[in-house]
């Protein structure tokens, strides 16, 4: 969960350059990133694959006004509607962008080419029909702020007792790294977002940059099979919390049916 999704990414700019707070190619360069290109595949009127600024217009003039992110996992099809092809693509990606306001919505399919430290990644999103519904189980910015804090201090607690470190190289390393993406952490959500919104996925990253090292760092003293089940059943509910909190934050946009200008 330290790297943000690029459904968020592509979601989040795609709502600053429909409400006009962004020039097309600000928003495609802040979604690609560092992957090689993105391409849109699957849009009405279109014979083939298309660019991010072709296809955000495209979906702009069929009556889009907004994009919300779903990020499923298998037995919890958060910010899906159906139907259930597209909620069986979304699973399988773990992320999805809807679009507000028309009947789409994209999937990414990532192809990764080349050494360790040199990947050329290629990103084609492909647009699916979808329900016009409510999401599945997206909570408020408010319910998503309490239930993050709830959710940190119970998992820091059973995990302090069973000493799962916050130590060591792998937690440092952790650490290192999402000090450096707080620096510029602020450019995920793109303009015209809530500070409230920035706020809870900021808090979002945290608990999950808890949850990364608490797997990642070993047994840590939960050396028996109790303990160690004893810590996965604290990590479950703080991984579902955050992906709730994530989904709320890059939702708000369009929260209420309403883009914020």
């Amino acid at each position: 969960m330290l790297v943000e999704p690029r459904s968020g990414l592509l979601a989040a700019w795609g709502n600053a350059l429909l409400a006009g707070l962004v020039s097309p190619d600000e928003a495609a360069l802040a979604i690609v990133g560092e992957d090689a290109v993105h391409r849109v595949d699957g849009l009405p009127g279109e014979a083939g694959p298309v660019g991010l600024t072709l296809a955000l217009g495209r979906l702009r003039g069929l009556g889009a006004t907004g994009f919300r992110v779903a990020l499923p996992v298998p037995g919890h099809p958060l910010g899906l509607s159906g139907p259930p092809d597209f909620n069986a693509r979304a699973l399988e990606a773990e992320e999805a962008v809807v679009a507000y306001g028309v009947p789409y919505g994209m999937v990414p399919e990532v192809t990764e080419a080349g050494p360790a430290g040199d990947l050329h990644v290629e990103v084609v999103w492909r647009v699916l029909p979808v329900r016009e519904a409510p999401p599945a189980d997206v909570p408020s910015l408010g319910e998503a702020e309490r239930e993050l804090a709830e959710a940190l201090r119970d998992a820091t607690a059973v995990l302090s007792r069973l000493d799962v470190a916050g130590s060591g190289p792998v937690a440092e390393a952790a650490m290192d790294a999402y000090r450096a993406r707080a620096e510029r952490g602020r450019d995920v959500l793109a303009p015209g977002y809530p500070p409230r919104a920035v706020r809870v996925l900021e808090m979002a990253q945290r608990v999950g940059l808890l949850v990364s090292v608490a797997y990642e760092n070993g047994n840590g003293g939960a050396v028996s099979a109790s303990e160690i089940a004893a810590r996965g059943e604290a990590l479950r509910p703080v991984e579902r919390v955050a992906r709730r909190a994530q989904v709320a934050a890059y939702n708000a946009y369009v929260e209420g049916g309403e883009v914020r200008r």
